[in-house]
């Protein structure tokens, strides 16, 4: 068995960190290939060594003076060095860095140092082989991975080695650094894992997996144990912050499974991601339909009615056309015979929106067109709710109990999905109502969502206990 590793920076933040990294890899011998992301935050007051590097380089940029900077990067590293007692000769590289910054150094490689010099220090640590991520990560021209060189490279210079690999960046044809984006270190993890066939890839991070709600929102929502990359794929396009779409599909191509795990709690199993996992019919149809629950404020609903639209040959394509012109993209497209309704983010389609509803009038000729900005979707996402009767019924009946008024409803065709439009100004309500009901979830008692000290905070209650609370007997 061979197990892919990926550690994010604040598993990478200072010595402490290093030493739980250093027994979670040594607690299962099949953890033989490591990746690694710059030293990230030891609190909330400090900074992560990427944004300096950033920082740095913009100083470079403007001629100002970065010694303060660079200082506080060097002494970070060698810090933890120090504290751990290895032998990597960072000062010799450090002061080769400088003489490169001095000359003229470009931003990708600048920061790329962070997690350069983090490899570099864990595989000391581990008595691991170091691999830097240019000599196996190939980019194209274009900037995309070029993946069948970059999987025989890494197959090759990995075989029958231990190693720790510096996320976040590889090397262009011409040798160059070029880095991801912010994040790419989970990239550069997953190809890693794709590249050598790897029978599970570990992403740990600060957080045990995914949760079922957004916990800003929902008070203590439940873990998601198990998880499809179908219905994640789904939660994240609605906007949960789950993973990078770069971070899921070199893994799914291979069907490897991804596990999200904390490094602050390693014995917790966190959240498994597959493309299929085998149930048995018990478990398709019973206990929780709903695998979570995620949303966004921000939608404007264009909704235009037209007589016999039903029947005129291209009429959603000519609608559809209209704003492509402006380059507004189409999230939801919920129809009926002679109506449909074309969901936009508010925020991204503001600048034109007018434009295009003043070309679908004079090219379209709509009986009537109108605008509905301040929408909230929220999507309970379940790949059980196919399996199980009544799924949307529960659901709306949740929220029409609560004084919810749903303002548009939609579901995908593979019933992966139910998702409903409301008033922005409800949006936290639909959230908790989706999820509060226990007979969604784990099949125990109902409980009853609520804002009773008026602070934003929601919690859940019984029912009973929210009348004790409104009548100031409880608190």
């Amino acid at each position: 068995m061979l197990k892919v590793l990926k550690f994010g920076g604040s598993s990478m933040a200072d010595e402490k960190q290093f030493a739980k990294v250093r027994d979670i890899v040594r607690a299962d011998d099949s953890r033989r290939v490591v990746v690694v992301s710059a030293a990230g935050k030891r609190d909330k007051n400090d900074h992560k060594i990427t944004d300096l590097l950033y920082l740095c380089h913009a100083h470079l940029q403007y001629g100002v003076s970065c010694d303060g900077i660079y200082d506080m990067i060097r002494s970070r590293y060698v810090a933890i060095r120090d504290a751990l007692g290895l032998k990597t000769p960072l000062e010799a590289e450090f002061a080769a860095l400088r003489e490169k910054m001095d000359k003229g150094i470009s931003a990708d490689e600048l920061v790329s140092r962070g997690e350069y010099f983090a490899a570099e220090l864990m595989a000391d640590y581990l008595g691991f082989d170091f691999l830097d991520s240019s000599l196996w990560l190939k980019f194209k021209l274009d900037g995309t991975v070029d993946q069948e060189a970059s999987y025989e490279n890494l197959r090759r210079a990995a075989s029958g080695r231990r190693v720790v690999i510096p996320g976040f960046y590889g090397a262009m044809p011409d040798g160059s650094v070029h880095t991801f984006s912010r994040g790419g270190s989970d990239i550069t993890g997953a190809l890693a894992a794709a590249a050598l066939d790897a029978d599970v890839y570990e992403n740990w991070t600060d957080v045990s997996g995914f949760l079922m709600a957004d916990p800003k929102i929902v008070k203590d929502p439940k873990p998601i144990e198990r998880i499809t990359y179908a219905e994640l794929r789904e939660l994240s396009y609605i906007g949960a912050q789950v993973l990078h779409e770069g971070t899921v599909s070199p893994v799914r191509e291979k069907n490897i499974p991804l596990n999200i795990r904390n490094t602050n709690q390693p014995e917790h199993p966190g959240t498994m991601i597959r493309e299929t996992f085998e149930e048995s019919e018990t478990e398709r149809t019973s206990g929780s339909m709903i695998t979570g629950i995620a949303g966004k404020k921000g939608f404007s609903v264009i909704t235009l009615t037209k007589n016999g639209m039903s029947s005129e040959l291209g009429a959603v394509r000519r609608i559809l056309e209209v704003l492509e012109r402006y380059n507004i993209n189409v999230d939801y497209l919920p129809s009926g015979i002679d109506s449909v309704s074309l969901v936009v983010e508010t925020g991204k389609s503001s600048p034109y929106l007018y434009q295009a509803m003043g070309d679908l009038e004079k090219e379209i000729k709509p009986d009537s067109l109108h605008l509905t900005d301040g929408m909230a979707i929220v999507a309970a996402v379940g790949r059980k709710m196919a399996f199980q009767p009544g799924s949307s019924g529960k659901i709306f009946g949740k929220l029409g109990e609560n004084g919810i008024n749903i303002r548009m409803i939609t579901q995908g065709p593979e019933e992966l999905n139910i998702i409903v439009g409301v008033d922005g100004s409800d949006f936290d309500a639909v959230v908790n109502h989706s999820v509060e009901d226990k007979k969604l979830g784990d099949g125990s008692s109902e409980y009853l969502a609520a804002d009773v000290n008026g602070d934003g905070v929601v919690d859940l209650f019984d029912a009973a206990e929210i009348d004790l609370i409104k009548a100031g007997k409880a608190s």
